[in-house]
């Protein structure tokens, strides 16, 4: 088996990130809605890490003006743990530096301590609460930011 990559997604990729997003997602994005942020949303970036074209976890964020807006990754439940989410943050960071953009935000369930502890190891912190934010059980979701280099 050859090493995980990173990479931008591509249409090619969207019905392995359907599975995932149905794996981890109680309310999940939608073919179309997937389809749309690659092919036409100018403001989109998304990227895979795959293994030998197996997509293992994704991510994606809107890049609007000096901000970029995290609007969701997820890694398939049976790879958690092995350090993709990590791949995932540090590509997405990375992507967003190299187009001059320093200020990343993201909103993750309260309960989600997991995805929060691995935020907070690359510069997010909570900064705020969006109450009933999430649609499925109206949880509240934490605001947080990553502000400068």
């Amino acid at each position: 088996m050859g090493e995980p990559r990173v990479r931008s997604m591509t249409k090619d990729d969207i019905s392995q990130v359907l599975e995932i997003e149905e794996q981890c997602f109680s309310v999940p994005w939608t073919k179309e809605a997937f389809t749309m942020e690659v092919e036409q949303n100018k403001f989109a970036r998304y990227i895979v890490v795959e293994q030998d074209g197996f997509i293992l976890g994704y991510g994606g964020m809107w890049m609007i003006l000096d901000e970029a807006h995290v609007t969701n990754i997820a890694v398939r439940p049976a790879f958690r743990g092995r350090g993709y989410g990590d791949k995932v943050v540090q590509a997405m960071i990375a992507a967003a530096e190299k187009e001059g953009i320093y200020n990343m935000t993201l909103e993750v369930r309260l309960s989600n301590t997991v995805a929060q502890n691995l935020y907070s190891k690359y510069g997010f912190k909570a900064c705020g609460i969006r109450p009933k934010y999430y649609q499925d059980n109206d949880e509240d979701a934490v605001i947080m930011w990553k502000q400068g280099s």
